[in-house]
């Protein structure tokens, strides 16, 4: 190996080194941001609204027998979180059926990418939704009390 191959491999390593230690300092520094914004974990607003339409469409398709379309953005986007969060492959696959994300047979199709697309940007903003199911169990507790509505 002559020096200037050595030198082009050690340019090299030390390159992808830096960017490693880059990543590591990215990765570091958001997790001390997050951690710093201002707690206001102690105080939950929840407005339940008791009126429901129960006129349901008769035409809805088979493989989703319960619609989607009465739910808010961000109704869907916490009942697909805690659908993942359980881990549990038939309820995640139960709660893409309901959304409308996955086909009868639990393959994701065209509104699944659109829709995880969209919902990166919701986890960052609604970290105080995420915290209240952190564990399996707390997820699979919110998805049995929302997955019917």
């Amino acid at each position: 190996m002559t020096r200037n191959q050595k030198i082009a491999l050690g340019c090299g390593i030390a390159s992808v080194l830096g960017i490693l230690v880059l990543i590591g300092v990215c990765v570091v520094a958001f997790f001390v941001w997050r951690d710093q914004r201002p707690v206001t974990r102690s105080v939950r607003n929840y407005n339940f609204n008791s009126n429901f339409n129960s006129n349901r469409n008769s035409n809805s398709a088979p493989d989703n027998p319960t619609s989607s379309s009465n739910m808010t953005e961000d109704e869907r986007h916490r009942l697909f979180q805690a659908g993942s969060t359980t881990g549990d492959p038939e309820i995640i696959t139960n709660v893409g059926k309901k959304l409308g994300l996955m086909d009868a047979d639990g393959a994701p199709n065209s509104n699944y990418w659109k829709f995880t697309a969209k919902h990166m940007t919701w986890a960052i903003r609604d970290s105080e939704f995420l915290d209240s199911i952190s564990t399996p169990e707390k997820a699979r507790a919110y998805v049995d009390e929302h997955m019917n509505d």
